[in-house]
């Protein structure tokens, strides 16, 4: 079989030159490290990190349409946003499974912004355009814009040096602002949001790809005096984890629905039709038969994704999604789905992790795992 070519972001160059370590995810060569997992995680938790998420997808939905089609794609309600407002969401099959998680920005009436999951943007994109009996105009933009997060308790100072009313309330959270044209280092197109990833205060930096060095460079250089960091994806996944947040491919796939994925709170059954509303009524009325949980390690372990959970007994009743062990606990946290039963799903409640052939005791721990800054 021939090997598949590997993408690279805008700012591969900077990576390589910071030393970091780089790996394939989600269909390009990203960092996953430039100093250590711990010390970047810690970076994020105590003042601020950068991350180089510019492999995320990027689809533009336009004209008279657009509003119709969102509505009809997504499970939240479309109704709620306004210019400037973002909201977290998922899109699903006909029979409920997730296609893939998403954030949803309206810019106007006729303009939205849907950012999808880089290993996803092919697949979604597709989706989107068999989906779209109203006729919205859609457009693949992902190869032209670069995204960048600035995640930690130090971002908005760090920020202010090039926007000196940003706060956490300006843009409030799920909120973000168009600026105008050379307003933001020059660039000639840039969106700063405030959403997360990490549970941390911090927004996320959309720009033209070719303007992705000038704005990374800028930043780590103001920053360097609050502690900011550059940040890799081995990080960004397990703050992600410690704040309990789902990982498409992980948590959910289309084998998955909301409902079991604790994600009942972005599916509005009340706004009308969408796809997949018959089926997700259908898991609301007779009761997910799965659920997902935390669970916090008593002993020592790393619990990894596909590990067994078990009940007190030692039998498998489900596996892991996603497994670490907490730079800030320094503990082992996971999740995972077991079924749904109050011994196996009520925070508190003793199961346990097979690792190695041990089982290793843990608890029902409703994430997320470790308190956040973000408020």
């Amino acid at each position: 079989m021939a090997e598949t070519t590997l993408k690279r972001t805008p700012l591969y160059d900077r990576h390589v030159a910071l030393g970091a370590r780089m790996m394939g995810f989600g269909g390009f060569e990203m960092p996953v490290q430039y100093s250590s997992i711990i010390d970047e995680h810690l970076a994020v938790r105590r003042a601020a990190g950068l991350f180089d998420v510019s492999h995320m997808g990027e689809i533009f939905v336009r004209g008279p349409h657009a509003f119709d089609f969102v509505q009809h794609l997504i499970t939240n309600d479309a109704a709620r946003l306004y210019d400037g407002r973002a909201l977290y969401t998922v899109m699903c099959t006909s029979e409920g499974g997730v296609v893939d998680d998403l954030l949803v920005y309206r810019f106007d009436a006729e303009t939205y912004l849907l950012v999808v999951n880089a290993a996803n943007i092919e697949k979604d994109f597709a989706w989107m355009q068999a989906s779209n009996p109203m006729g919205a105009h859609l457009e693949n933009r992902s190869d032209e814009i670069a995204l960048l997060a600035l995640q930690g308790p130090a971002a908005f100072e760090i920020a202010r040096h090039f926007v000196p009313d940003l706060a956490p309330d300006n843009p409030r959270y799920y909120h973000f602002r168009v600026m105008e044209p050379g307003t933001f280092l020059d660039c000639r197109w840039a969106v700063l949001s405030h959403t997360g990833y990490t549970g941390e205060p911090g927004l996320e930096i959309y720009c033209h790809a070719d303007e992705a060095v000038r704005v990374w460079d800028a930043l780590l250089e103001v920053g360097q005096a609050h502690g900011l960091k550059p940040a890799g994806l081995g990080a960004r996944d397990t703050l992600r984890l410690e704040a309990g947040y789902c990982l498409y491919g992980h948590e959910l796939d289309e084998s998955t629905n909301p409902l079991e994925a604790g994600l009942s709170w972005v599916v509005k059954f009340d706004k009308g039709d969408f796809i997949g509303r018959e089926a997700l009524l259908r898991v609301r009325e007779n009761g997910p038969a799965r659920r997902l949980i935390g669970l916090i390690l008593e002993e020592r372990g790393i619990p990894r994704a596909g590990y067994p959970i078990t009940d007190e007994g030692g039998t498998s009743i489900g596996k892991v999604t996603s497994g670490t062990l907490s730079p800030v606990l320094q503990q082992g946290i996971a999740l995972g789905y077991v079924p749904t039963r109050p011994d196996y799903t009520e925070p508190g409640r003793r199961l346990g992790v097979q690792i190695r052939g041990q089982n290793v005791p843990a608890r029902v721990h409703k994430p997320p795992f470790v308190e956040l800054h973000r408020k």
